[in-house]
């Protein structure tokens, strides 16, 4: 099992606050994330982590079953974006995002539920936790995950969210030392 709970309450830490250079692991996967002209790079990072907070908080808390888990922590936006065949959500940043995805994976929008299940510590198939989140340029943002030195992981769930929150385009993953990512923070 890739998630403990300790490692996804640790995760949820990283998610409300940055952590601290030197707790770094060796190496981290990037993300690296183009945002809608309109869109700063900051909502567009508390969009993100707004929605993170949610799921993790599930993680940490929710019994996972065959019921439906509450969704009252999600976001409306999140919530209106994610229904497989639904009309088109009222902000337009989600709606262009969720068509961006599509056109990306060729798969289909994800589900709330379904994509809420991503994050049972039970489940295997997310093979990252989230690091961090960076501005590195005007209008470019770099997501940072610990995917434990693999330069291939399961993250689907993980591309749906940063298209959703106002991504034109992502690229990556790519593993970097973690010192790439201690002087994007520093600004360097």
């Amino acid at each position: 099992m890739i998630h403990s709970e300790e490692s996804v309450a640790a995760e949820l830490d990283r998610v409300r606050q940055r952590p601290a250079t030197e707790s770094a692991p060796p190496v981290l996967a990037a993300f690296t994330v183009d945002v809608f002209e309109g869109t700063t790079p900051e909502a567009y990072a508390l969009r993100v982590r707004h929605v993170l907070s949610a799921a993790l908080h599930l993680a940490c808390t929710a019994e996972f079953g065959d019921e439906d888990l509450p969704t009252d922590e999600f976001p409306d936006w999140f919530k209106a974006v994610s229904v497989r065949d639904g009309e088109a959500p009222s902000q337009e940043f989600a709606g262009r995002g969720r068509t961006a995805y599509v056109d990306r994976s060729g798969g289909g929008p994800w589900s709330l539920q379904n994509w809420i299940y991503r994050f049972d510590p039970e489940e295997d198939s997310r093979g990252w936790e989230f690091w961090d989140v960076v501005r590195v340029g005007p209008s470019r943002l770099r997501v940072w995950v610990d995917s434990w030195g693999e330069s291939f992981f399961g993250s689907l769930e993980l591309l749906w969210l940063l298209y959703v929150a106002g991504a034109t385009h992502v690229e990556g993953p790519e593993v970097h030392k973690a010192g790439t990512w201690a002087s994007e923070v520093r600004g360097r």
